[in-house]
This record gives structure tokens, C-alpha cells and sequence, in this order.
């Protein structure tokens, strides 16, 4: 017959301590929450920094990006449709579209037709539905370069060329 077995004693060291709890204190987990959110905000507000000849290049090719797309809209759409710039905002707006802005550390120039001209800080370069356009030319700069957007009045045309 068996005998049935007495259990056997655990060590002292594996013996459950129930007067010491394990985990964290509050004030280790705020520590850590802080660090995760200062971490968070370095990531999510980085920019990089403003590159001269960069910028000023990315800024005439959506310039003349949205030159073209106003052009595509008149002639898809059969109706004038106006590019308009203001100076003194930094933003520019296709049709009835959202502005949409401009860097500041760039100036701004707009030379087209006085009937155009919607004051001295505002003015259109508008599309026709065959592709004319009433033409004008927008010129940006950073202080040592500049580069100018053209619209051929003729043909609506954009083009994108270095004015030095």
C-alpha cells in the first residue's frame, strides 16, 4: 500500500513575500509618461529647416502647378476660371477652391492686365475655357535669387524659368 507524501517544504528564497508588492510607483509612472509625451512633441512639432534655393523652387513648381490646374479647370469646366493671388497674405486660390499658403520668408511679385488687379496687394491671372488666358507673370525671391512663374496670355502656357 502507498503511503500517501507529506509536500515538500519550499526553500525560504521561493516562498511567495507577500509583504513586499511588486510594480511601479506613481511617481515612476508619471516620470515615464512625461519623458513619452516630451518625446512625442520633439517628433510631432519637428519641421525641417528652410532651405533657400529648396523653397523657393518647390514654391514656383506649386505655383505653376496651380496655374495649370486652373487652366485644366476652365477648359474642362467651359467657364473663366481666376488664379488669384494675395501678396500680402501668402496664399493664392483657384476658383472658388480653399486658399492655400505661401511660404512668408519669400516676397512676392504679380504683374498682370489692370483689369486683373484687385487693389495693390491682390489680382488675377484668369483662364479662359479654349486655354487663353489674360497672362501675367508671378515673381518670387528670396533676397538673393528669384525665380519667375509666366502665364502666356495667347496660349495659357505655364512655364517656370530663374531670374537671377
Amino acid at each position: 500500500m502507498i503511503s500517501p507524501v507529506d509536500p515538500i517544504p519550499l526553500p525560504p528564497a521561493a516562498a511567495p513575500q507577500y509583504g513586499k508588492e511588486a510594480g511601479f510607483t506613481l511617481i515612476e509612472m508619471m516620470v515615464t509618461l512625461a519623458i513619452i509625451g516630451f518625446s512625442f512633441a520633439l517628433i510631432a512639432g519637428y519641421r525641417p529647416p528652410w532651405s533657400a534655393g529648396l523653397g523657393l523652387r518647390s514654391t514656383a513648381a506649386e505655383l505653376a502647378a496651380g496655374l495649370r490646374v486652373a487652366r485644366s479647370e476652365a477648359i474642362v469646366s467651359n467657364r473663366s476660371v481666376a488664379f488669384q493671388l494675395d501678396l500680402d497674405g501668402h496664399r493664392y486660390q483657384i476658383g472658388g477652391g480653399q486658399p492655400k499658403p505661401l511660404p512668408t520668408e519669400l516676397k512676392i511679385a504679380l504683374l498682370t492686365v489692370r483689369g486683373e488687379e484687385r487693389g495693390s496687394t491682390t489680382g488675377d491671372i484668369r483662364f479662359n475655357p479654349d486655354g487663353s488666358s489674360t497672362g501675367g507673370r508671378i515673381s518670387i525671391g528670396d533676397g538673393t535669387l528669384s525665380i519667375d512663374v509666366g502665364v502666356d496670355w495667347l496660349t495659357g502656357r505655364v512655364s517656370v524659368a530663374d531670374a537671377h
